[in-house]
């Protein structure tokens, strides 16, 4: 039984499988990365901000690499646009939205600076959305909706992140 096991899982590692999280399609020899402030094309205030410091917050995180701020010292640069930004009512009580999606549309892209800015990501078309409550009893929407910008800022910048490191 033992060398059953030792064999499967001999064929399964020769097979390319390998846990999510772990693969990495960056060249070992990048080491520093630059990310300037997300130029904000939408008409919500400071979302350059949150998601420009959670995407930086979740690279640094990962321990991959090393966050400089100026381009002269990094290996590559990750740069892009917020092109849009939405809040859409998806689930309502008694007249009033009691879930709302924010969506968002990125163009990003990750540059090697070394190398002539030569293009090693890009997505013109970013696209992330994710749902949250909203708490009926208080009356502040915008306080609720600065407080998921900031909730979903971190999962945008995991899900992005995630992407970029694992070549997805």
């Amino acid at each position: 039984m033992k060398r059953l096991f030792v064999l499967a899982t001999l064929f399964l590692s020769g097979c390319g499988y390998a846990l999510v999280g772990h693969s990495n399609f960056l060249d070992p020899s990048i080491k520093t990365i630059e990310v300037p402030s997300l130029v904000n094309k939408t008409t919500r205030v400071e979302l350059e901000q949150r998601l420009t410091q959670a995407v930086s917050e979740e690279l640094v995180s990962r321990g991959r690499l090393q966050l400089v701020k100026a381009s002269s010292q990094a290996d590559v640069i990750l740069r892009g646009s917020i092109d849009s930004f939405g809040i859409y009512g998806v689930a309502f009580e008694q007249g009033r939205a009691t879930r709302y999606q924010i969506a968002i549309t990125a163009k990003i892209e990750l540059v090697d600076h070394r190398h002539e800015d030569k293009i090693l990501w890009k997505n013109d078309q970013y696209r992330f959305s994710e749902n949250y409550e909203v708490n009926l009893a208080t009356t502040d929407a915008f306080d609720q909706e600065s407080r998921a910008i900031r909730e979903i800022s971190v999962r945008f910048a995991e899900s992005l992140v995630a992407n970029l490191l694992e070549g997805f």
